[in-house]
């Protein structure tokens, strides 16, 4: 399949590689923890997840900073930096409101994402991930041993042909794989960066937890572990799946951290992805005592200011915000609050007694509402 590479810069100047294949619902990959756009058509492991879900959406994915065809001499490579990047890949490439694919390292980016940014995320579908990184696992000392072990390992023996390092973690991702498996995890290490890169990387995904983030998730989510999972114990994916509101949980039987085609377990997997993915999208259900609870300062001054029967326009005049931004704090406040039309919105907060509260009341910029305005 056909790409084309095209590049956006993120906050902080950084170029980051990005791809849209296929066509259809917009599906974005979270970068995972060593990406390259082009060895991954290449990949035993890659090219079948690529070619299915490139079928019937249109896939963006990206290079992470510091990997692959992104820039790869950066200062700042950290967990926030990540997430900045995914904004502006999303951003350059024009998908408004989509569902998330997130694999390993991926899910948490993906979460914090969708935690952050409920107006654009339809839904979560998360791969043998976890919440807490190797090193926040203190119910589990011995996989912060693991870590510094994986870690000294990588700085020795990266790019080295047929040395322990390579063989033992490309094993680990495919542990029923053949040795042209091994193979081609090894030349997509050697490709995707540096071995102070892949250390700087590494340390991060250790340090990473999304627990906080995980339970402010609002959008449909599917979660998927593998039972023998050689990363990601699957207990990690369970205590995930516990901590996002509603999430739906599948346990696949393989022995392999990212599946083969020719496994039974492949097959489970993308029908479950591809049955949750073309549920219609509803409302969740929001309850009437906490309704408001989600709504940070300046939403509950937005809604406020609906209630008070103001358009975006005077929203933006009053608060002194663009109207984009205020487009953008509607749209959240609807999804928070469980409504798809303003009117819907307006009774709810009347009925709170929203439109009588003063708009400055909220740390805002702004005057009290006229009565001639309700």
């Amino acid at each position: 399949m056909k790409q084309q590479v095209r590049f956006c810069t993120s906050s902080d100047g950084v170029r980051i590689a990005w791809s849209v294949t296929g066509a259809g619902a917009p599906l974005v990959m979270s970068a995972s923890w060593l990406t390259h756009l082009e060895h991954q058509w290449d990949s035993l492991a890659w090219r079948p997840w690529l070619e299915h879900f490139s079928q019937s959406n249109a896939l963006l994915r990206y290079d992470s900073r510091g990997c692959g065809l992104s820039d790869r001499a950066v200062g700042d490579v950290s967990f926030e930096s990540w997430m900045r990047d995914f904004e502006a890949i999303t951003d350059a490439a024009g998908f408004d409101r989509f569902a998330i694919l997130a694999t390993c390292q991926g899910g948490p980016i993906a979460v914090e994402y969708a935690a952050r940014h409920p107006e654009r995320v339809s839904k979560l579908v998360i791969y043998g991930s976890y919440a807490r990184g190797l090193a926040k696992r203190s119910d589990s000392p011995e996989q912060a041993k693991k870590a510094r072990v994986l870690l000294d390992m990588l700085q020795l023996g990266w790019g080295i042909d047929n040395h322990a390092f390579l063989l033992l973690w490309a094993s680990l991702f495919q542990q029923a794989g053949s040795q042209e498996h091994l193979r081609s995890w090894s030349e997509q290490m050697r490709l995707s960066t540096s071995a102070e890169m892949a250390a700087r990387l590494l340390e991060i995904t250790f340090n990473t937890d999304a627990r906080k983030a995980a339970a402010q998730v609002r959008c449909p989510t599917l979660i998927i572990n593998t039972d023998r999972d050689p990363m990601v114990p699957i207990e990690e994916g369970r205590i995930l799946a516990s901590l996002v509101p509603g999430a739906r949980f599948v346990q696949l039987s393989s022995k392999n951290h990212m599946l083969l085609p020719k496994e039974p377990a492949w097959n489970r997997l993308v029908t479950e992805v591809e049955g949750f993915l073309a549920e219609p999208e509803t409302p969740r259900p929001v309850n009437s005592r906490t309704r408001f609870a989600d709504l940070t300062v300046r939403e509950r001054a937005v809604l406020t200011a609906i209630a008070a029967g103001l358009g975006n326009a005077e929203i933006a005049v009053q608060f002194d915000l663009a109207e984009k931004t205020v487009r953008n704090h509607v749209t959240r406040v609807f999804d928070k609050i469980g409504v798809r039309h303003r009117y819907q919105a307006i009774v709810l907060a009347r009925d709170a007694g929203l439109a009588n509260e003063p708009s400055g009341a909220f740390g805002l910029p702004g005057t009290l509402v006229p009565d001639h305005a309700i």
